[in-house]
């Protein structure tokens, strides 16, 4: 206890050199929190997959469609037990800027193999499934631009051209963590016959299937025998799980991903470096001193231990101090681009290792002071004294 009072004490013995210390180390643990939750929310769409999920695209690319007479030829798979058809739409409101994901759904079967999107008014479930143009909106999306149930909406449609009147039916709420609440669906079925009538050639085709299955463990065969049934036809299928699925658009953005990470950790160097510096100068300084502690039978080990301590006060302090900033920047910063990552969260995961990224600046910025300090002899030390 009294080794704890002490190295306390001596960390915050130079407070200017203290305090700018501490502030550095806030500073480069809140930047690493902020760059590992944006690389997190990079992640969010892979996170947020269930292992019951499967999806079914055309195995050339997913810009070739599927035709819809799949659906039931997919939904006769033994262990599959739903099967939803989707388009990307890619549709503008008002302006470019105004992103958001927008996908042509049956809904029904979309809202049975995704639980978590939780319709809570029954009445607007209702509202929707009858209305043909109706839009079920997320919270977010909702909230982002002041859309209540029953304003009508229109969207400018750049895969499917044209303006598209949608009504604002229901909007969802998320069930757990993680899951985007600023997507915005519609029946497939009003974006199937708009085409029967101005496009004939495009309707009847699906982007890709949602497939619910009722065992995870079973994925593999599941998807081999949904792709097995579409073998050497003019459209062949790649069946693969959701995650898989997500996995495959992060990957495109694996080498700024890459950077991402690297930089987060280059910022954690260069504070270890800083604090380093920081407290050898602090030994030089104080070589009288420890030659002192020694003449009064202070181990070199003790000391060792003193100047680690002391180490750990400062980093554990700023590392502490950037955590708890890392809320609420994580918040601002993600109300800022919500347009490019609806899910933006600060992680349990990257507080952990920003603790962890804390103490090891402590711990190893203390070894070249320790090592010095055991080693510097009592006369030796006490000749630089003045």
């Amino acid at each position: 206890m009294l080794l704890i009072r002490l190295a306390v004490r001596n960390a915050f013995r130079h407070r200017l050199r203290s305090v700018l210390t501490i502030l550095g180390v806030a500073v480069a643990i809140l930047a690493f929190g902020l760059l590992r939750t944006l690389v997190d929310a990079w992640y969010s769409g892979v996170e947020a997959s269930a292992a019951d999920r499967l999806v079914t695209r055309n195995a050339i690319s997913l810009t070739f469609s599927l035709p819809l007479a799949y659906r039931e030829k997919i939904r006769a798979v033994p262990g599959v037990t739903e099967v939803s058809q989707g388009n990307w739409f890619g549709g503008i409101y008002v302006d470019e800027k105004n992103f958001f994901a927008n996908f042509a759904y049956d809904i029904p079967s979309l809202l049975a193999i995704y639980p978590e999107l939780a319709v809570p008014d029954k009445e607007q479930l209702t509202a929707l499934l009858r209305d043909r143009k109706g839009a079920l909106v997320g919270d977010k999306l909702a909230k982002r631009f002041g859309w209540k149930v029953g304003d009508p909406v229109t969207l400018r449609g750049t895969i499917f051209t044209g303006d598209w009147d949608f009504t604002i039916r229901a909007i969802y709420k998320a069930t757990r963590a993680g899951v985007d609440e600023s997507q915005f669906f519609f029946h497939w079925t009003y974006l199937d016959e708009t085409l029967r009538s101005t496009m004939p050639t495009r309707a009847g085709y699906v982007g890709f299937y949602l497939v619910g299955i009722d065992d995870p463990t079973r994925s593999a065969d599941i998807s081999r025998a949904v792709d097995a049934q579409f073998a050497n036809s003019l459209a062949e299928t790649l069946t693969e799980t959701e995650k898989a699925f997500q996995m495959g658009f992060v990957s495109m953005s694996s080498a700024i991903i890459l950077a991402i990470r690297l930089v987060s950790f280059v910022v954690v160097l260069i504070i270890l470096a800083v604090s380093a510096n920081t407290m050898a100068m602090s030994a030089r300084e104080r070589s009288g001193e420890y030659a002192v502690l020694k003449t009064l039978g202070f181990s070199s080990s003790t000391l060792a231990l003193l100047i680690a301590g002391e180490a750990l006060a400062l980093s554990v302090t700023g590392a502490c101090l950037g955590l708890a900033l890392v809320l609420p920047c994580a918040e601002a910063v993600g109300a800022f681009m919500t347009d490019f990552f609806p899910v933006f969260l600060v992680s349990e995961q990257t507080i952990i290792m920003g603790l962890v990224a804390g103490v090891a600046v402590g711990l190893l910025s203390a070894v070249y002071p320790a090592l010095y300090a055991a080693r510097v002899g009592i006369a030796q030390a006490l000749r630089k004294v003045g």
